[in-house]
């Protein structure tokens, strides 16, 4: 499984990924799953993928050979707006799961991917949108200004409480890495090593680019840090007005 999240943010895009391709009891693969194209001065993107392995790389393989052999159709290098840019990558992804779907389906496997897609074209504002497996997308929102696939569900809580626009880049990138090692707590099939990356809006350019291994001295500061900042807001929490009666206490403490 995988999990990657994206956040759009006043000040540019925020984008995090694990690693994990395969888990079992004693077998387990890698794959970048951040693919960034940078195929002119003046627009910038960044792809996150989850879902079928085989299907993502042909999808970015078919990306990057219209950029190097255009053929007179939408590319990354002429969409004018990042929502073009999503409709062909969505319509790219589709013909490539209808090419294999079948065969696959026989087998008993899916297909499917699902991707992030954000960045930045010159003239219009940064963004960040969601690409289904059937090639339709959704954007982010001030209300909701993440993104969120694959194993979604036990990063979510961090991000619900914390994610504002307003947030700095190094916010959004700490928090998204929360996310993330909140997420492999819970679900052996998310692991590092992360990936993680920023873009400062206007830029058209990665601002950074990291990569953080399980024994990382910075992934393991943060996991700290917020584990036990987690537990100080606990004991700091208001306690009942009331107290539990004597006869309960007693069933407690010999239950």
């Amino acid at each position: 499984m995988t999990y990657c999240v994206g956040l759009s943010l006043d000040d540019g895009l925020v984008f995090a990924s694990d690693s994990r391709t395969n888990a079992g009891v004693d077998y387990v693969t890698t794959y970048s799953k951040m693919h960034v194209f940078s195929p002119a001065p003046d627009r910038l993107f960044v792809i996150l993928s989850a879902g079928n392995l085989a299907t993502t790389q042909e999808v970015i393989n078919h990306i990057q050979r219209d950029l190097d052999y255009p053929a007179g159709g939408p590319n990354l290098a002429n969409v004018r707006y990042l929502f073009e840019a999503a409709e062909y990558v969505g319509g790219v992804s589709l013909s490539v799961q209808k090419e294999h779907g079948q065969a696959l389906a026989q087998s008993g496997v899916s297909g499917e991917t699902t991707l992030l897609i954000g960045g930045q074209i010159a003239g219009q504002p940064h963004g960040l949108m969601m690409i289904y497996p059937q090639g339709n997308y959704i954007t982010s929102s001030p209300e909701t200004p993440y993104l969120q696939i694959g194993e979604s569900k036990y990063g979510k809580p961090a991000l619900d409480r914390i994610v504002h626009p307003g947030l700095s880049l190094n916010q959004g990138a700490r928090l998204a890495l929360v996310s993330l090692d909140a997420t492999t707590r819970s679900n052996i099939t998310v692991g590092p090593p992360f990936e993680l990356a920023t873009y400062v809006k206007d830029s058209f350019t990665v601002g950074c680019r990291c990569r953080y291994d399980a024994d990382d001295s910075y992934l393991i500061s943060v996991r700290e840090a917020w584990n036990g900042g987690i537990q100080e807001a606990f004991l700091s929490l208001p306690k009942f007005p009331w107290e539990l009666p004597q006869t309960d206490k007693a069933h407690a403490q010999s239950c």
